[in-house]
């Protein structure tokens, strides 16, 4: 072996690739939030310029984008909502068609990944709770966003934790060997209660 070889074996020794599936993954969702950010951006910039304009998405009193639009949550930095939405999903979909390509990354990079999905799905459990008990309203583009995120966010975890780049105990190692899909289900489920419950007279009635 050259000396060329050992220095590039030692190299990839500090960097760490990703399979195919959480490839996939990412791009999936990605793609997903990418679509939602944008067709909810499209319909603010309608509703900037006609106030009496109805997204396609606001079905009945409580499908209703307008209304979350019209919040002042939907702003909550300054501008909408939205708008980070297409860079950080667009972020997504770049780590994901990169590992699908062969590129290994950084135990920073995974990290740093890591914690901007950790943000992602605590700025989605805010909404959550915003648009089921101040806004009084659900946004079917929003609810695809939040499912993205707690996918993408779950499961790089998962391979953040199996890697050994979140120190874990053995027996939660095994658990994301096998049972990672658990989390996301459990926590997209809780929420569909939490929608179901909230309006619980509207849907049945």
């Amino acid at each position: 072996m050259t000396t060329r070889d050992t220095d590039t074996e030692t190299a990839r020794g500090t960097t760490f690739g990703a399979s195919r599936a959480l490839a996939l993954l990412l791009v999936i969702t990605g793609a997903a939030g990418l679509l939602a950010a944008w067709v909810i951006t499209i319909d603010k910039f309608k509703l900037l310029e006609d106030p009496n304009f109805t997204p396609g998405c606001s079905l009945n009193p409580v499908v209703s984008c307008g209304n979350i639009m019209k919040s002042d949550q939907a702003a909550v930095f300054g501008f909408p909502n939205p708008m980070l939405g297409l860079v950080a999903y667009g972020i997504v979909i770049c780590v994901g068609m990169s590992i699908l390509a062969g590129a290994r990354f950084r135990a920073w990079y995974w990290l740093t990944f890591n914690a901007g999905t950790l943000f992602g799905v605590v700025f989605c459990a805010w909404l959550t709770y915003q648009s089921l008990y101040n806004i009084n309203a659900l946004c079917l583009w929003c609810s695809l966003a939040w499912v993205a995120t707690i996918l993408m966010f779950w499961y790089v975890t998962s391979h953040n934790v199996r890697a050994g780049l979140l120190p874990a105990p053995g027996w939660l190692k095994s658990f994301f060997e096998e049972f990672t899909w658990v989390l996301p289900v459990l926590h997209i489920g809780i929420i569909g209660m939490l929608i179901l419950t909230r309006w619980w007279d509207f849907w049945t009635s």
